[in-house]
């Protein structure tokens, strides 16, 4: 990876900007994305990131080679994992986050901005 701030903080820094997204450490050593309660998909460190998909959408994304099964689900369309080793794995991840955080905003709106 080019750029010297790891991958995680890359990630982070760029998910948390979308308005209404919260993060922060979960239960199992996950650091998780939510949108109005919703789990948009987690990191585990620098290494790997989560996410659950409709089975059709999933289906579309294992094809394309975007990602494979999730090591706790084998076998089971919908939860996914994605390995990160580069830089296009890193903007790939922000990817599909956004992909599952376009859907929860199309489904619920974005949240009324506070001033």
């Amino acid at each position: 990876m080019t750029n010297k701030q790891p991958a995680s903080e890359q990630i982070i820094s760029e998910v948390t900007s979308w308005p209404g997204v919260e993060a922060g450490p979960g239960k199992r050593g996950e650091y998780a994305f939510k949108f109005r309660g919703r789990e948009i998909g987690h990191l585990h460190g620098d290494r790997a990131a989560h996410f659950s998909f409709p089975k059709d959408v999933w289906a579309e994304l294992k094809e394309q080679g975007r990602i494979g099964y999730h090591p706790v689900f084998p076998d089971s369309p919908g939860p996914a994992a994605r390995g990160i080793q580069s830089d296009a794995d890193i903007r790939d991840v922000i990817e599909l986050l956004r992909l599952n955080y376009d859907r929860l905003v199309s489904r619920w709106g974005l949240p009324a901005t506070v001033d």
